[in-house]
C-alpha cells in the first residue's frame, strides 16, 4: 500500500509541491481509464485520484458528469474501481486514492470496501459528501486497514469545523478553492489562499487545493501556499477530446507548475 503523506512531503522538499490528477474509472472505457491514469503518472502526476462514477454526482461539474454518465452507460460496476486501482498500482509507483460519494460505500459494506481497496493496493478515499461527524464507520475501517481518509474543507467552514476535519483526515485535507461544482476556471479563487492559511493555523500538515485548476500557472500559484494542487476537469476534458496521449501531454504541462518559481 502506498500512502499519500510521504509523497506530498517529498514533493514539497524537492519541488514546489505535489500534483494530484483526477480521472473517472471507466471513461471512455475501463481499459482506457487505466491507460490514462498510468500516462498521468508517467508525465509528472504525483498522486492519482480515481473517481467512482455515481448517478447523483452533486460536486461534479458538466465535464466530469458527462464522463461518469458515459462510464455508467457502458456498464461500470463498483468492482471495476478496485480492478482499476490494482492494474494501475501494478504499473506505476504512485499512491491511488478513490474519490467516491458515500452511498456506494454503504451499499457495498464499509468494512468490505476498505478491505477490497487495501487488497487492490489503494491508498484511501476522498469522500466529498461525508463529514467527519458522520464518518465513524469509515474512520474505524480506515484505522484498521491503514487507509488514508481525505475530508473536504470549504471557505465557509467554521474554525471548529476545520479543526474537526483536520483531526479526522489522514493524508491531506482537500481545500475546496471556491463554492460550487468542479470545472476549470480562469482564476482560482482568492478564498483558497485564505482557507489554506486557516487550515495551517488550525494544525493541518498538508492541504491540497482543488476545483478550478487547469493550467501550469495555476498549479504554480496554488503551490505558493498549499502543499498540493488537484486537477480534474481539465484532464478529463483532454482525455475526452484527444485520448490518452492528450491527457498525458496535459499532465506533463501541468507538472511544470510544480517546478516554477
Amino acid at each position: 500500500m502506498r500512502t499519500v503523506a510521504p509523497v506530498i512531503r517529498r514533493r514539497n522538499d524537492e519541488a514546489n509541491g505535489a500534483l494530484i490528477g483526477y480521472l473517472p474509472v471507466g471513461f471512455p472505457t475501463l481499459d482506457e481509464s487505466v491507460e490514462a491514469a498510468v500516462a498521468l503518472v508517467e508525465n509528472g502526476v504525483d498522486v492519482l485520484e480515481l473517481g467512482l462514477p455515481y448517478s447523483d454526482p452533486v460536486m461534479d461539474g458538466p465535464v466530469i458528469q458527462a464522463a461518469t454518465q458515459q462510464a455508467l452507460a457502458n456498464g461500470f460496476r463498483l468492482s471495476h474501481g478496485f480492478e482499476a486501482v490494482r492494474r494501475v498500482t501494478e504499473r506505476v509507483d504512485a499512491p491511488v486514492l478513490l474519490m467516491t460519494y458515500w452511498n456506494p460505500v454503504v451499499q457495498y459494506g464499509v468494512d468490505r470496501f476498505a478491505d477490497d481497496l487495501a487488497a487492490a493496493g489503494g491508498a484511501g478515499l476522498i469522500t466529498p459528501d461525508l463529514i467527519p461527524d458522520e464518518g465513524a464507520d469509515w474512520i474505524a475501517a480506515s484505522e484498521r486497514t491503514g487507509l488514508d481518509r481525505v475530508f473536504l474543507a470549504a471557505p465557509t467552514s467554521t474554525d471548529e469545523r476545520l479543526v474537526r476535519t483536520i483531526e479526522a483526515s489522514r493524508g491531506f485535507v482537500y481545500a475546496v478553492s471556491t463554492m460550487g461544482i468542479t470545472g476549470a476556471r480562469s482564476d482560482v479563487d482568492a478564498a483558497a489562499r485564505t482557507l489554506v492559511t486557516r487550515l495551517g493555523e488550525a494544525g493541518a500538515e498538508a492541504s491540497c487545493v482543488g476545483v478550478g485548476i487547469s493550467t501550469a500557472a495555476q498549479v504554480a500559484e496554488v503551490l505558493e501556499y498549499a502543499q498540493g494542487a488537484i486537477v480534474g476537469s481539465a484532464l478529463v476534458k483532454a482525455l475526452a477530446e484527444g485520448g490518452v496521449a492528450a491527457a498525458g501531454a496535459l499532465a506533463a504541462d501541468l507538472a511544470r507548475g510544480t517546478r516554477s518559481h
